[in-house]
């Protein structure tokens, strides 16, 4: 009998992911899923299938799998029939972030709003259209709840308004911890537990799960822009919903019938990104941390935000002109996006959270002064040269002064101060 637990090469995708062995560390994990049966197959490397279609001789068990998958959206190990209903390159990806996440499940999708939009459609079709939800999210994630292009409804609330704000026909409890892109932070597991029957989906695109799983503190999906940490490398778009096997089936038939599929090969660079998760997370937070401490201590920085849970996002507030610092910058990239090995920034007000409206960024602390930073894997006196000319000139009372504790690497971000902000559980 055979029994191999991974995908097979002519399989769309693992019927149900297998836990990892109680042994396995993530970085293990992290190197191994979605690659066990490599050895078995005489491969050192994943394979790439391109295929669009395959072949088949026995239509009437087509028939009987197609049949199958539009009632439940079941796939067995045979071939996959068709590209869009799944694909053996993406399986390894998807088998690979349900391991990271501790989930039975993961689906990927085109990309993190393609993955956001197949979950609103599944509730959706269910006559769970309403949605309840805490900002700041990232600007489209917001711009698509508020502008109802789904035919959904969203009631904003605070962390501590979910319980009262659910109704008979919610189907969701959207959060995003640590936020895009203030990095506030909320208590997972209080939210879960207010969410009561309702599914939880937290977007985890910034901690990723070397950081957290949020699955562990109740929630039922998890949502990532896989474009961001997991590909790592700003080279591949993709998105990734981790769940339960239940719910993973209904995202499949959404995705085969809306079309939003993650090509092959992006499924393979996400699957050789997330063999590098651990390293790159963590020496970039490492770089990032830094940063922040130097940032707080800053008088040309008026804020700084950097989340207890760690990470390699900053955000700050400047003093002076935020569009100035963005275009004095050399060595670290003025563009949207995040995750990558190299170091980015931008100004959310014009770019990422441009198409929430004026008054609400504002409220839920997305000022026209900040701006968000990600860390990237580049020598960290590098990027504060680069950053300290970018920020322009110090008050020529103050320099001299706060030259030297700026400079050192031995204290953690100030939890408190004039200009530290640590963002704590809500």
């Amino acid at each position: 009998m055979d029994t191999n637990t991974e995908p097979r090469t002519g399989s769309g995708h693992p019927a149900r992911t297998p836990a990892a062995p109680a042994h396995r560390a993530l970085a293990t994990e992290a190197v191994h899923a979605g690659r066990d049966d490599l050895a078995g197959l005489g491969l050192h490397a994943a394979p790439i299938d391109l295929s669009t279609t395959y072949p088949s001789y026995d239509t009437r068990g087509e028939a009987a799998r197609i049949d199958a998958f539009a009632a439940d959206g079941a796939l067995d190990d045979g071939p996959p029939v068709y590209a869009r209903l799944a694909n053996p390159t993406v399986a390894r990806f998807e088998t690979a972030l349900a391991r990271l996440e501790g989930t039975e499940s993961a689906v990927a999708f085109a990309s993190g709003m393609a993955a956001l939009t197949a979950v609103l459609l599944v509730r959706g079709a269910a006559g769970l259209r309403h949605v309840v939800a805490v900002r700041p999210l990232y600007g489209c994630s917001d711009h698509l709840l508020t502008a109802g292009l789904l035919g959904s409804e969203v009631t904003w609330v605070d962390p501590a308004g979910i319980a009262d704000a659910i109704r008979p026909d919610t189907g969701l409890v959207l959060v995003e911890s640590p936020a895009n892109p203030t990095l506030a932070e909320l208590d997972l597991r209080a939210v879960a537990h207010a969410c009561g029957t309702v599914p939880l989906l937290a977007d985890n695109t910034f901690a990723t799960p070397v950081l957290q799983r949020p699955v562990e503190s109740g929630a039922r999906l998890v949502l990532h822009s896989a474009t961001k940490y997991l590909g790592g490398h700003g080279d591949v778009l993709g998105g990734v919903v981790a769940c339960d096997e239940e719910f993973a089936r209904q995202l499949r038939q959404v995705r085969f019938a809306t079309g939003g599929v993650l090509h092959p090969l992006a499924g393979y660079l996400l699957l050789r990104g997330l063999s590098t998760l651990p390293v790159r997370v963590r020496a970039a937070s490492a770089n990032a941390a830094e940063l922040a401490r130097r940032l707080a201590a800053d008088p040309r920085v008026s804020r700084v935000h950097y989340p207890r849970l760690g990470g390699a996002m900053v955000a700050f507030e400047v003093v002076g002109d935020p569009h100035e610092v963005t275009a004095r910058v050399r060595l670290i990239t003025p563009a949207v996006s995040l995750g990558s090995v190299d170091t980015l920034i931008q100004h959310p007000a014009s770019i990422s959270h441009r198409v929430v409206d004026p008054a609400d960024r504002r409220s839920s602390g997305v000022s026209d002064k900040l701006l968000r930073l990600s860390a990237g894997l580049e020598d960290v006196e590098d990027l504060w040269r680069d950053l300290d000319h970018a920020l322009g000139p110090w008050p020529s009372d103050t320099r001299a002064q706060a030259a030297e504790p700026r400079f050192s690497t031995a204290a953690p971000v100030p939890a408190a101060g004039r200009t530290a902000v640590v963002n704590s559980p809500a």
